[in-house]
Order: structure tokens, then sequence, then C-alpha cells
């Protein structure tokens, strides 16, 4: 597995523990993350803020489904599970891109869809 790669399984594995630090580890200070009609923010600061959201308790199930890399750009496809406050369970499908920069990540594109039912 190429270190660009490893960098992003670390993520994954961080952000399932909600391990703040890891995750940060990951990214350079000016990351952007973007998710298309919902949110842009840059910056470890910001990026920090969302790493745990009101609406959920617990920790997220993240499963990686498929990994490829060109060019300096990991895509992550694969699933999310975690439960609400409100009692539901939000089950999700994504689609990452990671571009990379010196091994570490610098812009994160997430799309996702929520899966009912």
């Amino acid at each position: 597995m190429s270190v660009n790669k490893q960098i992003v399984q670390k993520y994954m594995d961080a952000f399932t523990k909600l391990d703040h630090e890891e995750v940060l580890s990951c990214l350079t200070d000016d990351v952007e993350w973007i998710i298309p009609g919902m949110f842009h923010v840059t910056g470890k600061a910001a990026f920090d803020k969302e790493i745990e959201n009101d609406a959920f308790v617990g920790k997220p199930a993240i499963t990686v489904t498929r990994m490829f890399e060109e060019n300096g750009v990991v895509i992550a496809e694969g699933k999310v599970r975690c439960a609400k406050k409100d009692g539901g369970i939000l089950d999700v499908v994504f689609c990452d891109v990671f571009e990379m920069k010196d091994a570490k990540i610098q812009r994160l594109i997430s799309y996702l869809m929520e899966i009912k039912g």
C-alpha cells in the first residue's frame, strides 16, 4: 500500500475512534474539507470542529470498500453508520476524494448519500 493510501487509512481509523489528534496529524495546516451543498471549511481548527457533530452519539462505524490512487489523489469508497441523538440511525455511502501533499491530506471532497430503509 502506498504512503498516501496508508495516511488515508490512518485518517479513517482515527475518525472511527473520534481521535482528534490522530485525525489532525493526517492533515496539512491549510486543509480544506468540502461536502458539496453542506459545508466548506478551511484549516485544521475548522476541520477539528467538524469531526464530531452534536446530532450524533457514539463513534461512527466506517467501512472502506475500495481505495484507488493516481497522481497524488486517493479515492476511497465506503459506508458510514452512526447513531443519532434522536434515537435513529444514519446510514450513508460515501466517495471521498483526498488530494495529498507531502503524505498529508490537503483537500478532501466528500460525496455522501443517505441510504433510507
